[in-house]
């Protein structure tokens, strides 16, 4: 059997692995094992087992992952959720949809600080989908809301995937995490566009609220939310300026973060326990997975797919964009079926040679395809997202979640699209740092 063939069928074993909920580090691992052992032989195949692992955690480039996650995890416990809502909900709160545009606003920062998008859909749909539900919203336009503002935590930084993303293909971290910026604040104002013209072609959808913050009360919202505010301009802002590295900046940010819980008394020593845990939990699922998805880089560099693939797909007669095209919409059929990080190492190792051999920037496409997996995570018969609000609003059916982020679905399109059109909104904060 060709080491060809060996490829494809480990992909597949892949596939099906993931499909049958399997660990993704234990089926990566398992796959770049027997894959290597029958083209290597299992000598070379144990002695790449025995040997990645320590390669891959000692590496100096990965301590910003569980930094960055202990960062998000303290900030998560002290409550900050709760004081964002009502921070946004006091400036916002009263337009037509306000209350839909306020948990966009809400899930866009706290996805950041989180890490998860499970914990963040979770965490915000307990805090604002009743406070929508006491004003009369429709729940297919709250529940919507908080799933799409959920998915924007993979662009604003520090975003865990985009940080994965950059260690798998070499791109430096710095510059992916500045890149996510403006596409994070386009596609959460495209949301409140999309919300905006919903509510406008239905005002039963959001009815108006009479009461209006007065202008003392919205300048005392935002006292709660300064620590998070300054903790992103200090980290975020020393990476683009060149302050700081990625893991510098990201010991700041937790070493700030714990400075904060310390100082407000919102975080005792229960609460701080359990954000030590979920960050070493978090942080050993993602090595695991970057263990395992070096092992199957390997095993499918010594099948020559990816050069093979990428050969073929540059002797081809087509316009670059068209390739692309076809790419992001592979992507997107696939995120329906496999979990976005999952499909992140599963086809890095194949498309990025394709992307640069392209002429395409790896950052920018960075970006580009963590958006176009995310949709994924809003469509069925994955819809992660959906699912957990489901779990949250059991009493709302899922047909009417999955109907209401339609229109969701349809603004984050219309983003990648104006990406791609222009991509000097992903490269123009970028281009800027040393």
């Amino acid at each position: 059997m060709s080491p060809e063939m060996i490829g494809l069928i480990g992909i597949a074993v892949l596939i099906m692995l993931f499909l049958l909920k399997v660990p993704v580090g234990i089926s990566l691992i398992l796959v770049g094992l027997i894959g290597t052992s029958f083209i290597r032989g299992w000598d070379i195949a144990f002695t790449q087992l025995g040997r990645t692992p320590f390669d891959t955690a000692s590496s100096y480039s990965l301590s910003v992952i569980p930094l960055f996650i202990l960062m998000g995890m303290i900030l998560s416990y002290t409550g900050l959720g709760r004081d964002l809502y009502s921070a946004v909900d006091s400036w916002i709160g009263h337009l037509r949809g306000g209350l839909a545009m306020a948990t966009i606003g809400t899930a866009a920062i706290f996805s950041a600080i989180s890490g998860s998008l499970n914990a963040t859909t979770a965490t915000v749909a307990k805090i604002t989908l009743p406070e929508m539900k006491k004003y009369n919203y429709k729940p297919s336009l709250s529940t919507a809301c908080v799933a799409a503002g959920g998915t924007l935590g993979i662009l604003i930084p520090p975003s865990v995937i985009l940080i994965l993303y950059g260690i798998l293909t070499r791109e430096p971290i710095g510059k992916l995490l500045i890149a996510g910026i403006i596409p994070g604040i386009l596609q959460m104002l495209i949301f409140m566009l999309t919300i905006a013209i919903l509510v406008r072609r239905d005002s039963a959808l959001a009815p108006v609220r009479a009461e209006k913050a007065a202008f003392s009360e919205k300048l005392n919202s935002l006292k709660n939310v300064w620590p998070f505010l300054g903790l992103f301009l200090i980290s975020i802002g020393g990476i683009y300026l060149g302050v700081f590295t990625p893991t510098e900046a990201a010991g700041v940010g937790a070493f700030g973060a714990l400075i904060f819980a310390l100082i407000s008394k919102k975080l005792d020593l229960h609460k701080l326990k359990m954000s030590f845990n979920e960050s070493v939990r978090l942080t050993a699922y993602i090595f695991l997975i970057l263990i395992g998805a070096t092992l199957f880089s390997q095993f499918l560099t010594i099948t020559r797919i990816p050069v093979k693939l990428t050969s073929f797909v540059a002797n081809l007669d087509l316009n670059p964009y068209i390739i692309l095209i076809l790419i992001l919409i592979a992507l997107f059929i696939l995120g329906c079926f496999v979990e976005g990080l999952s499909l992140i190492v599963l086809t890095l190792p194949i498309i990025y040679p394709i992307i640069t051999e392209l002429g395409f920037s790896g950052i920018w496409f960075g970006v580009i395809m963590v958006m176009a997996i995310n949709i994924g995570s809003l469509t069925p018969p994955l819809g992660i997202s959906v699912y957990v609000i489901k779990g949250v609003a059991s009493d709302i059916p899922i047909q009417t979640i999955f109907r209401g982020v339609t229109p969701m679905i349809m603004a984050m399109v219309a983003c990648i699209a104006l990406l791609i059109a222009f991509p000097q909104l992903v490269t123009f904060l970028p281009s800027f740092m040393k």
